[in-house]
């Protein structure tokens, strides 16, 4: 009996071994960045047009409703608790950009840029005055202004939405014009269908984010290059206009309805290709706002990469930029999820966090409530991703944030690739098309571990590359956080590039 009894103890835990010894869950994203929620005070409707930081450490926010917040103690610990909030400014305009400079706030509203100032520091702003209205607006629901900060020239740059102005005859819609901080007007670009944020990179490029519609396959992030063509034709009408205020090169042709971007680019000089598609739905359906990490390190690895949102899915994205040729190009990734209303404006911090403001107003959210203002904040731990993703003449080059196990990079099962591309057309977006299935044919990991160079058999210009590395894990054995990758290859690197 007592050995019938000793059997069964010994049977029953082996039974239940597996269930003792399972392994821990696997990391999310909350273990590397965490969501801080501010309480925002009770009868405010808040919906986030904008945010900036002024050298004081005051948060201003300012309010599609056309009021400006000042928030005093940001970087608290439990914001919701001890951050004081204060009305700076009311009876503006849909303020869609926030600048600082000289004491002054610079709010760039729907119908033009203005500058304000408390004198008396009551912390209400008794001065208004107004820099450039030389755009003009018709009443028509879309007609959003996005503005950035200043650039190294003194220079605010402002993206002026199309949609709803077809037809119409106000100034510069479709357009991207700069503001110094002494009024003088600079047409910039054309070719701007419906922004839904500004901003640069570390380098001080500008770029902005277009949405899925005529023109536009799918939501993307583009270059600001003075005297591009953004690539929507009808704000080329104000053309002459700009010409006047010595915007150099002539205007650009109409491009083919139905054609491919790259096939037009090659036709047309001024045509910008987006620097980055963002395939629909798959990393989200409304880009909004940018900015990139300049903390050094206290925001985690991503020193210098940007950082993009997106108001449906309510969520924000990364993106590595590099130049091909000249222009840029690269790669996206999904980074946060689960912000409580819709992402538009996104601010990133020297000492290392990211606020987030929502608003769902018209455009449905993922995160269901109305209006939100978050921080995101790093824990500390470094989460094991794609770092960079680089184009090369046969193939792509990943870097990772944590060393990588050499057998499962090496091996061409833990990849899966396809590519793709969008029509570009003058009706509403584009389905992904041209499909192509090319063969790895080899991954080669260097000797650090910390890199992998695959080898594509038939790379495709001007498609988006969409790469999952499943299989690949860290040297301790984790799957990527997150495995997606999508790159968007306008142009080849030459050989040994």
């Amino acid at each position: 009996m007592k050995t019938i009894f000793t059997l069964t103890i010994f049977s029953i835990c082996v039974l239940l071994a597996p269930i003792s010894m399972a392994a821990d869950p696997l990391p999310t994203e909350e273990d590397y960045y965490k969501i801080v929620k501010f309480e925002i005070p009770k009868d405010v409707v808040l919906e986030a047009g904008a945010i900036e930081l002024t050298t004081d450490n005051k948060l201003f926010v300012s309010s599609r409703r056309g009021e400006i917040w000042s928030i005093e103690n940001p970087f608290a610990k439990d914001p919701a608790k001890d951050a004081k909030w204060t009305r700076f400014a009311h009876g503006l305009h849909e303020v869609l950009g926030l600048a600082s400079k000289d004491g002054w706030i610079y709010a760039t509203q729907r119908g033009e840029l203005t500058k304000l100032k408390d004198s008396n520091g009551d912390g209400k702003a008794d001065i208004f005055q107004t820099v450039s209205d030389a755009w003009e607006i018709n009443g028509d629901y879309h007609e959003y202004a996005f503005g950035s900060k200043f650039d190294k020239d003194g220079n605010i740059w402002i993206v002026l939405c199309l949609t709803g102005s077809f037809n119409s005859n106000s100034k510069y819609r479709g357009w991207c014009v700069r503001v110094n901080a002494d009024g003088t007007f600079t047409p910039t670009c054309s070719g701007i269908r419906s922004p839904g944020g500004i901003g640069f990179n570390s380098l001080g490029d500008c770029f902005y984010t277009d949405n899925q519609g005529p023109w536009n396959g799918t939501c993307s992030l583009k270059h600001l290059l003075p005297g591009s063509f953004q690539g929507h034709p009808d704000g080329n009408k104000w053309f002459d206009l700009a010409k006047e205020a010595k915007l150099a090169g002539p205007k650009p042709e109409t491009p083919k309805s139905g054609s491919r971007m790259m096939v037009e680019a090659q036709r047309i000089p001024q045509l910008m290709p987006p620097a980055i598609y963002f395939p629909y739905k798959k990393m989200g359906q409304s880009a909004s706002g940018i900015d990139f990490d300049k903390s050094e390190g206290k925001f985690g690895p991503f020193q210098n990469q940007l950082f993009v949102a997106d108001q449906t899915n309510s969520t924000i994205m990364r993106v590595h930029l590099e130049k091909v040729h000249g222009r840029y190009q690269g790669a996206c990734f999904p980074f946060k999820k689960g912000f409580g209303s819709g992402n538009v404006p996104v601010m990133a911090t020297k000492n290392g966090h990211l606020f987030v403001g929502g608003t769902n107003r018209g455009w449905g959210s993922h995160g269901n409530k109305p209006f939100a203002l978050e921080r995101l904040d790093w824990t500390g731990k470094i989460p094991f991703e794609i770092h960079e993703m680089h184009a090369k003449n046969d193939g792509f080059e990943f870097t990772f944030t944590h060393p990588i196990d050499p057998k499962t990079a090496s091996d061409i099962a833990s990849y899966k690739i396809s590519t793709y591309c969008y029509i570009y057309q003058s009706a509403y977006g584009s389905p992904e098309v041209d499909f192509t299935y090319p063969k790895i044919t080899s991954a080669v990991v260097a000797p650090d571990n910390k890199s992998v160079r695959i080898v594509v058999d038939k790379p495709v210009a001007g498609h988006i590359h969409d790469l999952t590395l499943a299989g690949v894990r860290s040297k301790d054995g984790l799957p990527l956080l997150h495995p997606e990758a999508y790159y968007t290859l306008n142009y080849i690197p030459e050989a040994g590039k």
